[in-house]
């Protein structure tokens, strides 16, 4: 009990741990709430779901302010990749590098947006949250296709390491791979699931825009939040 609780302040300490809490309990409010406002619950189940909803904006209205501060951190990031250099792959290389842009590109349209909406700047915010929207629907595809390639290429070192030696350091590296194609895999069932809700919030018409329930948005978020923190879980389980 005291380890867990141990673990769970060491992740609300750091800004990404945090944030991956708020963000699950955010989707995990949308999701309950959604189920609960549902026509067939009672008025005490739907009343308690209204509220869980409203909590549910806060917490996502507070992880955008949060995010006003996410700009350096990413252009660092950015500036540290470059054009990937370093990288031996190029369709892997080039799509990251579009993926860096896209990610770079959306923090000032969604602090735009952000401004618009609490009355700092005059301009129209619909038109900034569509784009950046936009942005992160194309962050989230990209980073799908990245993944794809990455499992393209862990399989070919796979086979290369079967049709090896069986000594313990081909076993181990085997074993290593395999644990990236996991979590690659992951990544992809989190962009598909955060993909649905950037669709889900684009102008009606597009696709299946506007059409999702308040606990379907929910169970993609929550979905895509719990991936998040076990892969947090399991790199920090690695690195010790």
């Amino acid at each position: 009990m005291q380890n867990s609780l141990e673990s769970l302040v060491n992740v609300l300490e750091s800004y990404r741990g945090r944030d991956k809490v708020i963000r699950t309990m955010c989707y995990g409010s949308q999701l309950v709430g959604g189920v609960l406002s549902e026509k067939l619950a009672s008025s005490s189940s739907t009343e308690l779901g209204k509220r869980l909803l409203l909590y549910s904006a806060q917490l996502s209205h507070c992880r955008t302010v949060l995010r006003l501060f996410d700009d350096l951190s990413m252009l660092t990031y950015s500036q540290s990749y470059g054009l990937g250099a370093g990288e031996e792959d190029s369709p892997l290389r080039w799509m990251s590098v579009l993926n860096n842009a896209a990610d770079q590109l959306y923090y000032p349209c969604e602090h735009i947006a952000w401004a618009a909406d609490a009355q700092i700047i005059s301009t129209n915010s619909d038109k900034w949250w569509l784009l950046s929207g936009v942005l992160w629907g194309l962050s989230l595809i990209l980073g799908v296709l990245r993944s794809l390639r990455v499992i393209v290429l862990l399989r070919k070192k796979l086979r290369k390491l079967s049709q090896g030696s069986s000594s313990e350091g081909s076993v181990a590296g085997r074993s290593q791979l395999q644990r990236q194609v996991r979590g690659e895999v992951l990544n992809i069932l989190s962009s598909l699931a955060d993909l649905s809700n950037a669709v889900h919030w684009m102008p009606p018409g597009f696709l299946w825009a506007g059409r999702f329930p308040n606990w379907l948005v929910g169970l993609m978020g929550t979905t895509s939040s719990l991936i998040g923190l076990i892969q947090m879980g399991a790199s920090q389980a690695i690195s010790a």
